[in-house]
């Protein structure tokens, strides 16, 4: 009881501070109302309604939690030169376009800062918010995989011109699977972690998974290193939650959640787009048995990102991408599972337990995609 009333005394007083956060963004209009919004697994995101005389207008405030990305600073610079770069050749290609292509404007703070930073050092941003268009957390149709696909090509393509070396590491390690075992082993050489591996068989078997698979975790890491594959700027969590349809015409219209762009392989960004979309169970399944690589969801996503990737990707690109299909769902296993064994102590979680429930959602994923392999690598060789 006294743990409830503590979380809400909490979240009252960061409700206040969003509050007050949110005035002092450069908004046309009163502040009306300041809301929590969306089912983010890191950051606290909120929707802003402001009204003039005349006019209704929304904004997203988000505060950057230091806790996970060490210098949210720099998560802001690359934000700048994204959207800026991106916003230019929108406006320059939007004549000719299909669709209208969307993407969200930082929003200044009074001083013209792109960001505010509160007294707990935790940084705050105000973005323009995108209306007409909806997120889904689930895959509805092939149309909407295809869609799916064509966003995430399409944005590849927007930011392949950006060089690497302007962008910094937001979120260093991100996506690099060594550097997630070798977190996971630090793990497990606690008494803590030990404690909570043996504490339940299907934490013992998940480690037997992950351990078979070494070899994987280093698949994609060793073709940067020996130069087969090349450093570009990535989007980072292309995930179908992240992917906005218009809600008039279906077409895909826009990407969010640019906290993880960074430099890094494409490929990270396919194959958790695939992870992502590509398991009608979805990451919180309660059945493992309902958890499959769908190969027609597969195809349709891979024919729309195709379609704008061809422009800029290689040979040497494509030989990889089975790996990083492969890959993905393996090492977001890995990294739930290590949260689990630590406690819990990075992923949002809705109850004890929900971290390795995750985790064996993900490596059942993993089992599907192996199981596929030939029909899946066929398809790659297919679009070629």
């Amino acid at each position: 009881m006294q743990k409830a009333a503590l979380l809400e005394k909490q979240s009252g007083a960061f409700m206040n501070t969003a509050i007050q956060i949110a005035q002092q963004f450069s908004t046309e209009g009163r502040l009306i109302s300041v809301e929590r919004f969306g089912a983010g697994n890191v950051n606290d995101t909120y929707l802003a309604i402001t009204r003039t005389t005349f006019s209704e207008s929304r904004f997203v405030l988000q505060r950057i939690r230091k806790a996970v990305f060490p210098e949210p600073v720099l998560l802001m610079q690359n934000l700048r030169i994204v959207t800026d770069h991106c916003h230019k050749k929108l406006e320059a290609e939007s004549a000719s376009a299909d669709r209208v292509w969307q993407l969200p404007k930082i929003i200044p703070a009074h001083s013209g800062a792109d960001y505010l930073t509160d007294d707990a050092g935790d940084l705050w941003r105000a973005l323009s918010y995108i209306a007409g268009a909806t997120c889904y957390e689930k895959v509805r149709d092939l149309a909407h995989a295809r869609e799916a696909g064509h966003v995430l090509g399409h944005f590849q393509r927007l930011i392949s011109d950006i060089p690497a070396s302007r962008l910094h590491y937001a979120l260093p390690g991100f996506h690099v699977a060594p550097g997630y075992l070798a977190k996971l082993d630090a793990t497990l050489a606690t008494s803590d972690g030990r404690a909570r591996l043996e504490a339940s068989t299907e934490a013992r078997q998940s480690l037997d998974f992950i351990r078979a698979r070494h070899d994987l975790c280093f698949s994609l890491q060793n073709a940067l290193q020996a130069g087969t594959l090349i450093s570009r700027p990535t989007h980072g969590d292309p995930k179908i939650g992240n992917i906005m349809t218009d809600d008039i015409t279906g077409k895909g219209t826009c990407i969010l959640d640019l906290d993880t762009v960074q430099p890094g392989l494409i490929h990270y960004d396919l194959g958790d787009c695939m992870r992502s979309c590509c398991n009608p169970a979805g990451e919180d399944a309660d059945d493992l048995d309902s958890v499959n690589f769908d190969l027609d969801l597969f195809d349709a996503i891979y024919s729309g990102y195709i379609a704008d990737a061809k422009e800029f990707i290689s040979d040497a690109d494509r030989a990889r991408f089975f790996d990083a299909i492969h890959l993905l769902p393996l090492e977001l296993g890995i990294r739930f599972f290590a949260d689990h064994l630590a406690g819990d102590v990075y992923f949002k979680t809705r109850y004890p337990g929900h971290n390795l429930k995750r985790a064996l959602v993900q490596l059942r994923l993993a089992q599907s995609i192996e199981s596929r392999e030939s029909q899946i690598r066929k398809a790659l060789d297919a679009a070629l």
